[in-house]
């Protein structure tokens, strides 16, 4: 979770000003290494992988729903 959204956009502007955008193969070696050190700090796998699925299903359908009633049809 980004704790500071501010001070992360800044870095993220940053790292894009000086490295330009990652191509394909960059971002998912970012990823992998990112997932990698989650596993170590033991974040990832979550314990109980549904948790808050309710709570996601409920959004979607909120989103879904609101989809529905603004499109054109």
């Amino acid at each position: 979770m980004i704790k500071d959204p501010v001070l992360f956009k800044k870095f993220e502007d940053a790292f894009i000003r000086d490295k330009g955008k990652l191509n394909f193969d960059s971002s998912m070696q970012l990823f992998a290494s990112m997932w990698n050190e989650a596993v170590r700090f033991g974040v990832f796998p979550p314990k109980d992988p549904l948790e808050g699925i309710d709570v996601d299903i409920r959004i979607a359908k909120v989103l879904n729903s609101c989809l529905k009633e603004s499109s054109p049809g």
